[in-house]
């Protein structure tokens, strides 16, 4: 009998009894099958608390702001669209005047849950995208259920585990992020199929574990690629600690082969096309100390006690934690919600209690438990040594530029170790609180409200500290009377008592990780990226632009708001500029091109286009030109009647028309020879050049025509990925298409393959012999990837 029981001392005569304690020896490995507690009803109270937590997006009330919508939804309507419309969405012509979709990780292409969206619906509105990234984070929550029923753990760690990983940290704070919440919300599930596969020996889930394991790899994102050496990690370990080392390897052989060889085949082809897409680009590394101005602050830990304390959830003014105006000189270039680390007041009291028992250095979660310090470690980047360590030696480091997003596997591991501390509660309900947890759990309230007046004593924000504090204080309060309260009912109604304490949890993740102006804002002010917006400088393009036999006119978003750059890809407008972080690096050279051009002083120009007075901007065809300010704030080069203002819009936009935008296709019947990296270091054309009349190219073929006769050129159509010329000449010439030359397109004339010419530095061309000829451009990633990987033989 487990605990204490009272028996005779056997002078039964004299009434006497004495209290004799029988200890039950605790077994080191996990319960083998599946816990014996009812596996969808625990599913179920996790949906209901979890559509409780996220109601406000559930009803539209909100809608995830940010990337979500500047960046990732006009991805996503681009995808529907374009598979609405039977084309392929391998190449997107609306956005820095054409780029390599298929091979830009942040596409969505690649990710099943927004493809199945695309092919249910033409125009996925905001609250459909919205319930599309809760829905990930929800079967996220539902894999963590599934792994501790597999372990056999307490129902009680379950539902903690799948709320915390569900909404605790960054994938609350940070759920903006769209490709970075997909692919945390797979870990789970591969956790699963990995585990089964190798413990099992089974092949079929070994298969399972692959595809889940591409379906991460596919997000192609720093997340992935710290989810993937988890994973990895994961497997060494398991084999490291069984009983027989080398035959638990040897009988896992076939499931982990099975596994590799199911993720080879997925996501081999697009992740080539994103490791060419990353050489060709602005950033085919990031050097150390560009990445480590992504690094967490160490200050920032003190958000896991105290998740407002430096007013993350206001506007950026309010906002004093580092980076920010009140604390300047860090060096760090991350957001105001990148470091928020609050988990649950309860699943940090269990995790510090857990940890200070010795319960986390158990056999069966200690893997989690040195992960969550390598994670952290990682996270802090270049305010330890160990990151500059990790970028050197582990491979795909160097792609990324903000180690601080391992934020999102610290949040996930919190999941594993807090609900595993809840399940070591609940297994041992006649266990008292060890006198060390309570003093771990004071310790850390206590250094936390001692830091946090030290940074507001420092920073002059002391006056800004008393609610943060006060709420903080409540929450952990709040946390010990529901850990009591459940202690000590727990022996008799543990059901009762785990969903007691998964409702408090709930509770305290809606409050303290709910809506905030870095997870939600009215939906309202998303309009203009709805397919049917009334948006008045919309409307106004979308009358004056012209796509004919020869004329297809590009504008270009500056300077409107942060939403707005990639609104083009939303309503088919062909934009020199857009919203990502990754472009090809010729196109940005020769334009000037940035990440982002949402504020007026974000419009960068080149040595090639100092202006949208030159020669670049008119060969683009950049007709129309919306800006948030008066153009000549943004283009000092700028002189009166250079551009002609069409109007300024109700919203207070302005609209101006360069009257000398060339058509998008010429022939000419002359061609030179240049260089190309000349002309973009000095920003000086060849001197008499005319694009009306020539075209330069890298290589002038010696039997080409040289001022003969005249001849034309005309689009027959105009696809994405396919667009078809007609050109008629006496003479013979080149047909000039200003569309960005790129090294995965094709050419055919008369459907003979024919050589696609890089002109005039960033454009394209295709040599015609004399009379009336059809000219096919298509764009062939897959063809492209096998020509770059011979040439690199």
């Amino acid at each position: 009998m487990a605990g204490s029981a009272n028996e005779s001392d056997g002078w039964a005569g004299r009434g006497r009894r004495r209290r004799i304690d029988v200890r039950v020896p605790e077994p080191e490995a996990p319960r083998s099958g599946p816990a014996g507690w009812p596996l969808v009803p625990a599913m179920a109270a996790y949906a209901a608390l979890f559509l409780l937590m996220t109601w406000p997006w559930v009803t539209g009330l909100v809608t995830i702001p940010w990337d979500a919508k500047a960046h990732f939804q006009p991805q996503i309507q681009f995808l529907a669209e374009s598979i609405a419309r039977g084309e392929w969405p391998w190449w997107n012509p609306f956005v820095f005047a054409g780029s390599p979709q298929v091979a830009d990780p942040q596409s969505m292409i690649f990710s099943p849950p927004f493809l199945l969206l695309a092919l249910l619906t033409r125009n996925p509105s905001l609250w459909a995208a919205d319930m599309t990234v809760l829905a990930a984070m929800l079967a996220g929550g539902l894999g963590m259920i599934i792994y501790f029923w597999d372990r056999g753990w307490e129902m009680a760690g379950a539902l903690i585990a799948a709320l915390v990983f569900s909404f605790g940290a960054a994938m609350a704070w940070r759920m903006q992020h769209t490709g970075q919440v997909l692919s945390l919300a797979y870990l789970p599930w591969a956790m699963v199929t990995l585990e089964r596969a190798m413990e099992r020996r089974s092949l079929t889930w070994g298969l399972i574990a692959g595809i889940v394991g591409a379906a991460i790899v596919l997000g192609r994102d720093q997340v992935a690629l710290l989810a993937v050496y988890l994973l990895a990690g994961r497997v060494v370990w398991l084999s490291a600690t069984a009983d027989r080392p080398k035959a638990f390897l040897r009988a896992s052989l076939g499931p982990l082969f099975a596994a590799g060889l199911a993720a080879l085949l997925l996501v081999a082809l697009p992740v080539l096309m994103t490791v060419l897409l990353a050489a060709d680009s602005n950033r085919p590394v990031i050097d150390f100390e560009g990445a480590g101005r992504g690094s967490l602050h160490p200050a920032l830990l003190v958000t896991f006690v105290f998740p407002h304390l430096f007013a993350p959830a206001g506007h950026m003014a309010d906002y004093w934690g580092p980076p920010s105006f009140a604390w300047p000189d860090t060096g760090l270039f991350i957001a105001q919600n990148v470091g928020l680390l609050y988990v649950g007041a309860i699943p940090l009291v269990l995790m510090l209690g857990a940890a200070a028992a010795g319960d986390l250095w158990r056999r069966e979660i200690r893997f989690f438990a040195v992960a969550f310090l390598v994670m952290l470690l990682y996270a802090l980047g270049w305010y330890t040594p160990a990151f500059r360590a990790m970028y050197l030696a582990l491979p795909g480091v160097s792609l990324y530029r903000r180690p601080a997003d391992a934020v999102f596997l610290i949040g996930a591991l919190s999941s594993f170790l807090s609900g595993y501390a809840a399940n070591r509660m609940f297994a041992r309900p006649w266990a008292g609180t060890p006198p060390r947890a309570v003093l771990a759990v004071a310790a850390t309230l206590a250094v936390a409200t001692l830091a946090a007046l030290v940074f507001a004593i420092r920073l002059g924000q002391l006056g800004r500290v008393g609610e943060p504090l006060l709420g903080g204080t409540i929450s952990f309060a709040a946390a010990a009377a529901v850990l009591w309260w459940a202690r000590d009912r727990m022996a008799l109604t543990a059901g009762r008592a785990a969903l007691g304490l998964a409702a408090a949890t709930a509770a305290d993740l809606a409050v303290n990780n709910g809506p905030s102006t870095s997870s939600a804002l009215p939906t309202a002010f998303y309009d203009v990226l709805e397919p049917a917006t009334r948006d008045p400088t919309i409307a106004l393009l979308k009358a004056r632009i012209v796509a004919g036999d020869t004329r297809r006119d590009r504008v270009e978003l500056a300077g409107l708001g942060f939403h707005w750059p990639n609104a083009s890809m939303t309503h088919r407008l062909e934009n020199t500029l857009g919203y990502n972080p990754v472009r090809l690096a010729l196109y940005s050279r020769a334009t000037g091109a940035e990440d982002h051009v949402g504020l007026p002083d974000q419009r960068k120009f080149s040595k090639l286009m100092p202006s949208y007075r030159s020669l670049l901007a008119d060969m683009l065809g950049l007709r129309f030109i919306a800006t948030g300010a008066p153009v000549e704030t943004m283009d000092r080069a700028l002189r009166p009647g250079d551009l002609a203002l069409v109007a300024e819009t109700p919203d207070g936009h302005y609209v101006y028309e360069n009257p000398r935008a060339l058509p998008r296709v010429l022939f000419v019947t002359t061609a030179e020879a240049a260089n190309f990296e000349a002309i973009l270091t000095s920003g000086r054309w060849p001197e008499n050049f005319d694009p009306r009349r020539s075209v330069l190219l890298e290589k002038v073929p010696t039997a080409a025509p040289q001022a003969a006769a005249g001849g034309s050129a005309r689009i027959l159509s105009y696809a994405n990925s396919e667009i078809l010329l007609e050109a008629e000449s006496t003479g013979g010439g080149h047909v000039v298409l200003f569309d960005v030359w790129h090294p995965w397109w094709r050419a055919e004339v008369d459907g003979h393959a024919a050589d696609l010419l890089r002109a005039n530095v960033l454009f394209r061309a295709v040599r015609v012999p004399p009379g009336r000829h059809r000219i096919r451009m298509t764009f062939r990633p897959i063809d492209g990837v096998w020509q770059a990987l011979r040439n690199r033989r």
